[in-house]
């Protein structure tokens, strides 16, 4: 009897096994991509994205920073439990499919006296394996499978995401710094030369060669410029206080270098629109999101159906504990459980499903349309980059060779101190301006390489 039972519950096993599984298969949405990515990119197989974040950002400092922020970022901590659970869901999901086999050891003492006058003591004991198993006869078990999966894999590639956005946000920072930095530097070199104007406008004041007015503008343009310092000074401390909040570390002086030479080469391989599909985590997250969509449309549509379900037992059963282990029994039992009526409240879920699936359509092309749109800026902010750094290059050569004229001509009495100011301003404007010049060439770099997929 015994060996009919396994042979019975084998059979059952291998029915529901191969039973159908009802529902839409997933398909990716066609979306039609672009020729290129790119007007003047270079369009490969090859993308600056295959490289690793140490090969594009290659100063020691920062490579450090990064390495700190992978060890100790706080949403990259929370990120990896979230996939901890995930995993442990999925889990769930998968041990649905298959029998749940539970043990029990009992011993029970009952007491009977009808009629009041015939008491009775009836015990019993027993050991018995109890099986329960709902047969996966339409597939939705399967689909919640899928779904577990599917969730799982969302949570790996959010990770992936997050760390992308991670690496790009501390190199973006710590080049803030850096220019931050430079830009004092500008300052404190330009006070210097206010104060040394300030001290040739008080002697041709006190030898009578200028009035009282040139002297006085020199004294307010020092102070303007040093108006600037404290400020300065106040990012310098909050872009410091970010990058440790990043890292995951409570605020504090960050190192970095004193000079960043960055060279761009004239064009960068960003590869075809195909694969960026592939590299991107984002995009590969929401086609996840998408694909558990349509395994809970699976799950609600299959839910509409009855459901087969299997209850087993085996074991010994006595009322005499000396013969427990002679007394074998077995039961078996089948139960078949479908919706008659339910004032239509699983065609709605289903319904309801599919309505939720479509979102993530949207949601999916969304995610597509802004990664292209992202590549796009990204490659005009790289190569406008340079343009823009050597007009003000430019501008800064002109600068100086105007301002030193100024000053020569002012020495000799030719043109008032007006001009003179006039002359700084624009040659300290246009220091400052191509400090911000070489921040964007960087920072250029950094978005076209997070845009592309890349320092996941």
């Amino acid at each position: 009897m015994r060996f009919n039972i396994i042979i019975a519950s084998l059979a059952v096993m291998v029915l529901s096994l191969g039973s159908c599984k009802l529902g839409q298969k997933y398909v990716r949405p066609d979306m039609p991509l672009p020729e290129n990515l790119g007007v003047t990119a270079t369009t490969d197989t090859f993308s600056i994205a295959d490289l690793g974040w140490w090969d594009i950002y290659t100063d020691t400092i920062l490579q450090r920073l990064i390495k700190q922020t992978m060890e100790h970022n706080k949403d990259l901590r929370i990120a990896d439990a979230r996939i901890k659970e995930l995993a442990a869901r999925k889990r769930i999901e998968f041990a649905g499919l298959f029998p749940e086999i539970n043990g029990s050891l009992y011993t029970q003492k009952e007491g009977l006296n009808y009629g009041g006058d015939n008491f009775k003591n009836d015990p019993e004991y027993g050991l018995k394996a109890a099986m329960s198993w709902e047969l996966d006869l339409w597939g939705n078990k399967r689909w919640a499978n899928e779904r577990g999966k599917a969730e799982f894999m969302s949570g790996i590639e959010n990770r992936r995401a997050l760390t992308m956005s991670l690496v790009a946000d501390v190199a973006q920072a710590y080049y803030e710094l850096v220019a931050l930095d430079h830009e004092l530097a500008i300052v404190k070199q330009t006070l210097d030369a206010r104060r040394e104007s300030v001290r040739l406008a008080k002697l041709r004041f006190e030898g009578g060669l200028t009035s009282e007015t040139a002297y006085q503008q020199a004294q307010v343009e020092y102070a303007r410029t040093a108006t600037r310092v404290p400020v300065l000074e106040r990012d310098i401390t909050m872009k410091e206080n970010e990058i440790s909040f990043i890292a995951g570390e409570f605020p504090s002086g960050i190192e970095r270098s004193s000079r960043i030479d960055m060279r761009l080469p004239e064009e960068l391989p960003v590869g075809i629109p195909s694969t960026l599909l592939e590299r991107r985590p984002d995009i590969r997250a929401a086609e996840q999101k998408l694909i558990a969509a349509n395994a809970a449309v699976g799950v609600a549509y299959t839910n509409r159906f009855p459901r087969l379900a299997l209850t087993g037992q085996l074991g010994v059963e006595s009322d005499e504990f000396s013969s427990l282990f002679k007394s074998p029994m077995h039961f078996l039992s089948a139960s078949l459980l479908g919706p008659l009526f339910d004032m239509g409240r699983r065609q709605s879920t289903y319904r309801a499903q599919q309505a939720v699936y479509e979102q993530e359509c949207y949601a999916y092309e969304k995610v597509v349309l802004n990664a292209f749109k992202e590549v796009r800026d990204a490659i005009v902010a790289y190569n406008k980059a340079r343009d823009i750094y050597e007009t003000m290059a430019q501008l800064v050569h002109a600068s100086k060779t105007n301002m030193d004229l100024a000053q020569l001509q002012y020495i000799n009495g030719v043109i008032g101190y007006i001009d003179v100011l006039d002359a700084q301003r624009s040659y300290f404007d246009a220091q400052v301006g191509l400090s911000n010049a070489a921040l964007y060439k960087r920072l250029a770099m950094v978005q076209l390489y997070k845009a592309l997929g890349g320092g996941w």
